[in-house]
């Protein structure tokens, strides 16, 4: 069984600018947040890129971590912050949302994504469209508001819900193309 370092002696040595702190601090939390960054990105490559990316600001930012909340939640929130400034940095040109009138699936289509493995729910995921994975993901797997996904992706509110709203109907759609309920 492997035994956990003292986190506040660890940080205080990463602080200091030690490498072997560093190594052991990033070895703690790597796999867990390329997990993360892994939902936002497209590739593991891009997940490997945000992941280095983030704990760069980690370490240069580690005197902003004030013990207020768990560590770990802070460099979460920091490579989802980082992977939404990957994919933005990524567009030439912000395109603009067009907000459609989507409506809810009904209960018995709805049904038919509950009973799919985890999985099966991230490589459907994976599949939507950019605006529409990044707002599902803040939203339903790293539990943010529309408020705080608003200000994060630089997106109006209602444009939030507009984009979970028709995420929800392409995951459907999407799986209901994949058991041949309808044809492509």
């Amino acid at each position: 069984m492997a035994v956990l370092p003292d986190l506040p002696l660890l940080l205080a040595r990463c602080h200091r600018g030690e490498p072997a702190a560093q190594r052991a601090l990033y070895t703690l939390y790597a796999s867990k947040m390329l997990g993360v960054a892994r939902r936002y990105a497209r590739s593991v490559p891009e997940a490997e890129d945000i992941l280095q990316d983030a704990f760069v600001k980690v370490f240069t930012r580690l005197a902003e971590f004030r013990g207020e909340g768990s560590f770990e939640g802070w460099v979460r929130r920091i490579v989802v912050t980082t992977a939404i400034n990957h994919w933005q940095s990524g567009r030439l040109q912000r395109q603009k949302v067009l907000l459609e009138d989507v409506e809810e699936p009904s209960a018995p289509e709805a049904d038919a994504l509950d009973r799919l493995t985890v999985t099966e729910v991230l490589a459907l995921i994976d599949r939507l469209p950019d605006g529409c994975r990044l707002v599902l993901l803040l939203y339903a797997v790293d539990g943010y508001s529309h408020a705080e996904i608003s200000e994060l992706l630089g997106i109006q509110e209602s444009t939030s819900k507009a984009q979970l709203s028709k995420a929800r109907k392409h995951l459907l759609l999407l799986h209901q193309r994949q058991t041949n309920f309808i044809r492509p």
